[in-house]
């Protein structure tokens, strides 16, 4: 029997390059698929960070020409092999080799490129997978393409599709004309609304949406959420049109890079049977950060991008509040500028209470989901939610908001029964936030034994890919069959 192969498309991917939880799932999932018998591949666009940290060490591939709309260039390609799963960088010089990923103004045209090349690249390799399996709205448009643009061939015809929604916030949406600027597909398509979003506009992302056999996000619960008018940016009626092929499946950590046993950025490793050398790692970071060192303050912990969604709002509304108790904060991140300048404010305000590292420190952020007691994850919506994951790996208590992903993962403490991962709160504004906080630290500092129990039970949960990949191999049979 011949193994069932799936390539994946996306805009960012461990161990090259990241910006967000996306490129988490693409480091992990395909190697966790590759070990349950799958034949997976990678594509990824060749940026500039990976042209000057991995180039040298790839291996050529093929060279062709990209012709769709306006786009008449030529792809490199280059690939490695990375943990069995075969990774492919498409090279285009002038439209990846940047400082940033994302947010220019020819968007378009560049993951237009990048899907077109995909395509091709399939036919110089003579390799046509059983499943193409795009991730968000950079590689949304390829169920669409091969179903259009390339359809004269049948082996683009066969392959059946999966399209991954990481954040319906980001769909997208180019003024009409990318329609065959970016993916040369002629105006049809938008003067019958299947392209067509907004007034004059199109959406890579409702293509994927539209076109793909299979639409799954990354947690059951936002499944749901984006189906409403609060969380579907819009695209709910999209959605809905597809609900009976819109999968929830929750995302898992890599537990070769996050596992508080072998963690060699840590001071000091440990797991069930040694916990108590968990506080060393809270030690080291209180000093580094020159907090008081004192392993019975509660440490609260953050490693986040600092924005609207992901709540700090709310956080930054009530700090000065939060602080009076005996507390400490570490904060990793950065984001917009209103709340950095806020945490600026109260790192000069109480230095021997908070510290705020701006930016993101790989290393720093093991650290802190090791060192911390209580992890901080206010988001106003949540597709998934990775750092809650690790945190709870980490014995970290996560303290959450009741949405998407984070109602999946994080079973709030329940004083009677002594159950519970962590904390929740379900309003929206910053008092229903402190309540839970309150109560956190109440049971922190009197009820230490409950909290010993629910840092035991976060720390048994299984939060490996192999369970979800199972559910991804589900999927693809499914459609496959």
């Amino acid at each position: 029997m011949t193994k069932k192969s799936v390539l994946f498309v996306a805009s960012e991917g461990l161990p090259f390059i990241k910006t967000g939880g996306l490129a988490d799932v693409i480091g992990s999932l395909p190697k966790e698929l590759v070990h349950q018998g799958l034949d997976v591949r990678v594509v990824l666009p060749l940026y500039k960070k990976i042209a000057i940290n991995n180039h040298a060490d790839f291996d050529y591939v093929s060279s062709f020409d990209v012709r769709a709309g306006d786009i008449q260039s030529m792809a490199n390609v280059y690939s490695q092999v990375v943990d069995g799963v075969t990774f492919y960088f498409i090279e285009h010089r002038d439209f990846f080799e940047r400082d940033e990923l994302y947010g220019y103004d020819d968007d378009a045209m560049r993951f237009g490129f990048f899907q077109h090349a995909t395509c091709r690249l399939l036919e110089a390799l003579h390799f046509f997978p059983d499943v193409i399996h795009s991730h968000d709205w950079h590689a949304a448009a390829i169920p669409f393409l091969c179903r259009t643009f390339y359809s004269y061939r049948e082996e683009f015809r066969r392959i059946k599709h999966v399209f991954t929604i990481h954040n319906l916030a980001f769909q997208g949406i180019f003024h009409k004309q990318a329609l065959w600027s970016a993916l040369g597909m002629n105006y049809s398509y938008y003067l019958d609304g299947i392209a067509r979003f907004h007034d004059d506009c199109i959406s890579f992302m409702k293509l994927g949406i539209l076109y793909a056999d299979k639409v799954t996000t990354v947690s059951e619960t936002y499944a749901r959420e984006i189906l409403t008018e609060e969380f579907g940016e819009n695209m709910q009626h999209v959605l809905e049109l597809r609900r009976h092929d819109l999968v929830g499946i929750v995302n898992g950590i890599d537990y070769d890079s996050w596992d508080s046993q072998t963690d060699k950025l840590l001071v000091a490793n440990y797991g069930l049977a040694n916990l108590s050398d968990k506080k060393k790692n809270k030690l080291a970071l209180q000093a580094q950060f020159g907090l008081p060192q004192d392993e019975n303050v509660i440490l609260v912990g953050i490693v986040s991008r600092l924005t609207w969604q992901k709540g700090f709002y709310l956080l930054t509304e009530v700090l000065g509040h939060l602080l009076q108790a005996q507390v400490q904060f570490v904060i990793l991140g950065n984001g917009e500028t209103d709340i950095e300048n806020a945490f600026h404010h109260f790192k000069h305000a109480y230095p021997e209470k908070f510290a705020f590292y701006r930016g993101y420190n790989e290393p720093l952020a093991h650290q802190i989901y090791a060192a911390s007691d209580l992890f901080l994850m206010p988001s106003m919506f949540e597709p998934c939610g990775i750092s809650q994951l690790i945190s709870m790996h980490y014995g970290t208590l996560p303290l959450v908001r009741e949405t998407g992903g984070l109602v999946d993962t994080v079973t709030p403490y329940h004083i009677e029964t002594k159950e519970g991962t962590g904390f929740s709160f379900g309003g929206k504004n910053a008092y229903d936030m402190k309540q839970v906080y309150d109560f956190a630290l109440e049971t922190y500092y009197t009820r230490p034994a409950d909290w010993e129990t629910m840092v035991k039970e976060a720390m048994t949960r299984d939060f490996s890919w192999q369970a979800s990949a199972q559910k991804y191999i589900w999927l693809y049979e499914e459609i496959t069959a």
